[in-house]
């Protein structure tokens, strides 16, 4: 039986409506941005006491703000946005969330549609404006009182909220057009809006099916899974240790897979590039097993690329068929914790002598001893420094990390197991990983480390004015005169025009702003001062804490083009 509770809120049904079936469908945080046009909106969310709404100005920071929250507790956060141009400066984050599988609901207000293209204020075609990032979106007309306009709204929006977290997760888009007077209230009856549930039972393969499927993996075939970034899953993380386990199979984790276990070789680009050409051989897979999302090292990529016969299971809810290497010949469109724990029970009673994980450890362990003294001989630069930050982080630490240089550098760096590692990967942007860290910190009750290069840092400073902001957040940026990674990559790295056109620099007065905005500031530029500074910027609990790590930007590139070009330690 329905229980209403009649409330004081916008006179537009619509937004009532749409508060109703947020709440309903497990949507308990929203982050506003302040406009005129969805003003009604604001009211109809603000004054429900299930929602946790957050101010936050500027739309695209606000909307990776989400982004972080909605990873950081698995759950779908609203975004709200005026008219205009603000729809638009959600895009980068709505695009990370698409391709990341994070469950975000985008909500717009809009001018009815006889007002598009009319010289009105704030006046853009907003109903399709995300539609290649969204799984679903909907248009809600400005007038709903109609016989059949309420059971109309009803049904889209339940219809998007139920896209948002069912299957593969994503964000969705509910555009809603909103006429003059838009601060006008009346009563409503609080839980009007009828409720769709949707019950999606677990998938799982028929036991003669995985005992088929494990029989063609089982020794003397040579199988190599590959873990792209993913949440936290302590039950795949066992059903792939399990699987390492048998001789013949090798698991490699990327920096941020969160999969952790002294059998998987976690370090795939150090290992990678130690290996010789008969190694590159003789250690070929007969099958790849992937999982999780893109990723991130290139090494693994150009190796697999160019072997003339591989095949590849790829496993996962996806929307599409993911070919990344070239050779994909089986998509496994389920979740990738049921089927390993399916493979790693089903492959048991096959445990047959094998060599091949063996032979991977062997080269892990030689790598490691190579790139330990290598980096020890190593002078300041990039590398030393990351190699420092990464010793040093605190056991329960929540990391995120910039793209460009910070991640490429962790991809050999050893993780030990902190909280969990994030970074945006689903499209690889560097301007908004900031505010995604920050979103994230404010649901993690430990300290979130954010570790970013200059040029991202600079991209996302709106989220530096947050009053999201906690003593929980820290920050780490690696001053390198920006755009380091262009003096690395192949692309630009040999180019005449590099240091002007590509690393061009960044004027980031990071002292100053972290006095305008009560930011603790320390600073470090040996890796001597960098164990003092990163003690205590970590120590600090009265305020958010930034560390300026300061490395020369043509020793760090070519220390890291020594570290893949020189085998032998000591090489800089």
């Amino acid at each position: 039986m329905k229980i209403f509770t009649c409330m004081q809120s916008t006179s537009h049904l619509s937004c009532n409506l749409l508060a109703d079936l947020l709440t309903a469908h497990g949507v308990r945080r929203a982050i506003l941005s302040p406009g005129s046009r969805n003003t009604p909106l604001i009211l109809a969310l603000s004054r429900r006491e299930e929602m946790e709404c957050h101010v936050v100005i500027d739309e695209r920071s606000a909307s990776f703000i989400a982004l972080g929250m909605s990873i950081q507790t698995g759950k779908p956060v609203a975004l709200v946005c005026t008219s205009g141009t603000a729809l638009l400066n959600s895009a980068p984050a709505v695009a990370e969330a698409f391709y990341r599988h994070i469950p975000l609901v985008v909500i717009s207000a809009d001018r009815p549609e006889e007002w598009i293209d009319q010289d009105d204020s704030q006046t853009i075609w907003q109903q399709d404006a995300l539609a290649p990032y969204v799984k679903r979106s909907c248009d809600i007309s400005a007038r709903i009182d109609f016989p059949n306009g309420p059971w109309w709204t009803d049904r889209m929006i339940n219809d998007v909220l139920l896209e948002c977290v069912n299957g593969r997760p994503g964000p969705v888009h509910i555009n809603v057009r909103l006429d003059a007077p838009l601060h006008t209230f009346s009563e409503y009856d609080k839980g009007s809006a009828r409720v769709v549930t949707m019950i999606s039972p677990a998938a799982q393969l028929p036991v003669s099916e995985a005992r088929a499927l494990a029989m063609s993996l089982a020794s003397p075939r040579k199988v190599l899974i590959i873990a792209g970034f993913h949440q936290p899953d302590e039950k795949l993380n066992r059903a792939l240790t399990r699987l390492a386990s048998l001789p013949n199979v090798a698991v490699m984790t990327e920096s941020i897979s969160n999969m952790h276990s002294p059998k998987f070789i976690d370090r795939i680009d150090s290992t990678l590039c130690r290996l010789t050409d008969g190694e590159r051989e003789s250690m070929r897979p007969d099958t790849v097993i992937t999982l999780g999302g893109a990723i991130v090292s290139r090494h693994i990529k150009d190796w697999l690329r160019n072997i003339p016969e591989l095949d590849h299971w790829h496993v996962g809810i996806s929307h599409t068929t993911i070919d990344c290497f070239k050779h994909l010949n089986r998509r496994i469109d389920m979740d990738a914790t049921v089927f390993m724990g399916q493979m790693a029970a089903a492959l048991q009673p096959h445990r047959a002598a094998s060599q091949y994980a063996a032979l991977w450890h062997e080269v892990a362990d030689r790598a490691r001893r190579l790139h330990d003294a290598y980096v020890a001989a190593a002078p300041w630069s990039d590398l030393k420094a990351m190699a420092g930050i990464f010793a040093r982080l605190p056991r329960r630490c929540n990391l995120h990390l910039s793209n460009g240089t910070p991640i490429r550098y962790a991809q050999l760096l050893n993780h030990p197991r902190i909280h969990r590692s994030e970074c945006n990967r689903g499209v690889s942007g560097i301007d908004g990983c900031t505010s995604t860290a920050l979103g994230a910190s404010v649901y993690y009750l430990d300290s979130t480390l954010l570790i970013s290069g200059d040029m991202s840092f600079q991209y996302d400073l709106a989220a530096l004015s947050s009053t999201l902001m906690t003593p929980r957040f820290k920050m780490i940026v690696i001053c390198n005169g920006g755009g380091g990674i262009f003096r690395f990559i192949p692309a630009t790295s040999s180019l005449p025009e590099t240091e002007r056109y590509f690393a061009v620099g960044t004027r980031l007065p990071l002292r100053d702003l972290c006095n305008g905005y009560g930011i603790a500031f320390f600073e470090a530029d040996s890796d001597e001062s960098l164990a003092e500074s990163m003690q205590a910027m970590l120590a600090v609990t009265d305020r958010p804490a930034l560390l300026a790590v300061h490395t020369p930007p043509e020793i760090s590139a070519l220390t890291l083009k020594n570290y893949f070009t020189h085998p032998t330690a000591g090489k800089v």
